[in-house]
């Protein structure tokens, strides 16, 4: 008998859709199950008018019909941490990168200014023009990514999806729940924004989960070298405590 492959569960963030999010984990499917979620308002599914994370949350846990582990980028790292606090029994271990969940770590000066420029940015940003929001967001959280000139309809929709997303730092996450999980966690940063560093720091500190930088590849830490190969340890040494 054929032993079961561990489900991993990739879960994109702002902007970009789960296969060019998750384009670099394509490999990991010589040794584990993947599962790459398109959440709504992302291609191949249509628009939508409202983006929040606590509902996106609720649409992740109820679809996780079998245990698996959670991988989250970005705001796909705040729903992840949501989901699996809602469903703990069915998650075996739980990633997230970068999670812009900025109000855990308020009275950080960067952690503050992130959402501070973040509400300001939403209010008063050129919410009429995806193009120009866009380009701003990406200043806003540290991107040197320069989209093309003109934008191809995927990325004109992640920005009109953007326009509509709850600002993430308004987030309540729920850390008893999640710190008496039987699962581990692994926190990951780039190194190179202080605001995130200051809620991965938080996040590793409440949750005891092990922590993980990355430097040199800004935001999109999965496109790091070595972070397909840390992710398949973590994995692999859930699956070995679960299974113990």
């Amino acid at each position: 008998m054929v032993a079961q492959r561990p489900r991993i569960v990739f879960v994109h963030g702002s902007v970009m859709g789960g296969r060019p999010t998750w384009s670099g984990q394509r490999s990991l499917g010589d040794r584990f199950e993947i599962d790459v979620v398109e959440r709504p308002g992302f291609p191949p599914n249509p628009d939508v008018d409202h983006v929040d994370f606590e509902e996106h949350a609720a649409l992740l846990a109820g679809s996780l019909s079998a245990e698996a582990h959670l991988v989250g980028h970005s705001y796909g790292g705040l729903i992840s941490l949501l989901a699996a606090a809602a469903v703990p029994d069915r998650v075996r271990s739980l990633t997230v990168i970068e999670p812009p969940a900025t109000g855990i770590a308020a009275g950080d000066p960067a952690a503050d200014a992130f959402t501070r420029e973040g509400i300001e940015w939403w209010q008063n940003g050129p919410t009429e023009d995806p193009d120009a929001f866009l380009r701003g967001f990406l200043t806003y959280v540290g991107s040197d990514y320069v989209p093309p000139t003109p934008l191809t309809s995927r990325l004109a929709q992640g920005a009109r999806t953007l326009i509509v997303e709850r600002g993430p730092w308004e987030a309540a996450i729920p850390f008893d729940v999640l710190a008496a999980a039987p699962f581990p966690t692994l926190v990951v940063s780039g190194a190179h924004h202080a605001a995130f560093d200051a809620v991965c720091d938080v996040l590793a500190a409440r949750l005891g989960a092990e922590r993980l930088e990355l430097p040199g590849y800004g935001h999109t830490v999965q496109q790091h070298p070595e972070f397909n190969e840390r992710l398949a340890d973590f994995v692999l040494g859930a699956e070995s405590l679960a299974n113990g």
